[in-house]
């Protein structure tokens, strides 16, 4: 394990409109915002559609199984981090009958709207924390 000290910056809460995809328009913030380390705190609203993936073997890398799907559907939770500019964010969400999740991907479409919390992380370098790999040998 790896641990580092940030502190928050600034924080906003985003609001996305119906037909807005919801990874590009969570990446545009970041970079029209300027956060470089940012942690997205959390997230509601509906989706009209859904495109995910999940690890889908136990390899280094691992395979990827990847899920689309029409709504409609609520957000349950968005979670992740802005990791040296780039979005990595996971997303939770449901209908009448199951709850489902994975990694966003670009076709996730809002339905009424989304609300997301995006706080800047300081005094940190998370550009490759994502990697795959022992900490020490990705850094």
């Amino acid at each position: 394990m790896h641990a580092e000290t940030a502190r928050f910056g600034r924080m906003w809460c985003l609001r996305l409109d119906p037909g807005e995809d919801l990874l590009d328009r969570l990446r545009r913030a970041a970079e029209e915002l300027g956060v470089r380390d940012g942690a997205f705190l959390g997230g509601v609203g509906s989706l009209a559609s859904y495109h995910v993936h999940v690890v889908s073997s136990t390899d280094l890398p691992p395979t990827n199984a990847f899920m689309r799907g029409d709504g409609p559907f609520d957000i349950l939770a968005i979670t992740g981090h802005v990791l040296g500019g780039r979005v990595h964010a996971h997303l939770t969400f449901s209908d009448s009958e199951k709850a489902m999740g994975g990694h966003l991907e670009p076709g996730c479409q809002v339905l009424t709207f989304a609300v997301v919390t995006l706080a800047e992380l300081l005094d940190t370098d998370l550009a490759s924390w994502d990697r795959v790999g022992a900490f020490a040998d990705v850094r």
